[in-house]
């Protein structure tokens, strides 16, 4: 009987062994669950990467919103307090509510700005109530130049100006550091030349 025993257990063992899509997590039901991760982790194919402006653009474009509009309002006080009356230097104050209301329109713009370098293409994307989407292939671009005037060089940015064969598909990405515009410039013109070449 104990031998019997024995191997009554040892045919169990076995039949437990031979079976390992009974066990949980094994079998085919493992398998597909490692496909479904590597998937997911893959994210969806073609989806552009976009990049956004640095903050040193919103800054310099603030500063000169309140430098220009806070000089109006003291010229425009004063005068209209002298030629006009004390009551019409009250109209003063508008330059100082446009100057509130641009802060808000300068950071939302400038957070509308950004490009994605793809494959084939350049994708610009800018515009608040308008969304506004620029598509500039790299055959079809002509010039790439980076220009900086006397504020952006003093504000440490540069813009990067995108010419192509159509007018219609010209670009312009502002405010970009310098390095990240030389790069862009030297890369688009690569990717440029390449395409024209048939490459």
């Amino acid at each position: 009987m104990e031998t019997g025993s024995q191997e009554n257990a040892r045919e169990a063992e076995g039949r437990a062994a031979g079976r390992p899509e009974d066990q949980p997590g094994g079998g085919s039901r493992g398998g597909a669950g490692n496909g479904s991760g590597s998937g997911s982790a893959s994210g969806p194919p073609g989806e552009p990467v976009w990049t956004g402006l640095p903050p040193g653009l919103l800054r310099m474009r603030r500063l000169l919103l309140v430098v220009w509009l806070g000089l109006i309002a003291l010229v425009l006080g004063p005068l209209l307090g002298v030629l006009a009356g004390p009551a019409w230097a009250a109209f003063a104050l508008l330059p100082l509510a446009l100057t509130a209301w641009g802060w808000v329109l300068l950071g939302r713009n400038w957070r509308s700005w950004r490009y994605a370098e793809r494959d084939d293409d350049l994708l610009i994307s800018r515009g608040v109530l308008w969304r506004e989407e620029t598509v500039v292939p790299y055959g079809r671009m002509q010039l790439v130049e980076v220009t900086s005037g006397p504020v952006e060089r003093h504000f440490g940015l540069a813009t990067v100006q995108l010419h192509t064969a159509a007018a219609a598909t010209d670009a312009t990405i502002p405010g970009l550091d310098p390095a990240e515009a030389e790069r862009l410039r030297d890369r688009l013109t690569e990717l440029g030349e390449a395409r024209s070449a048939g490459l």
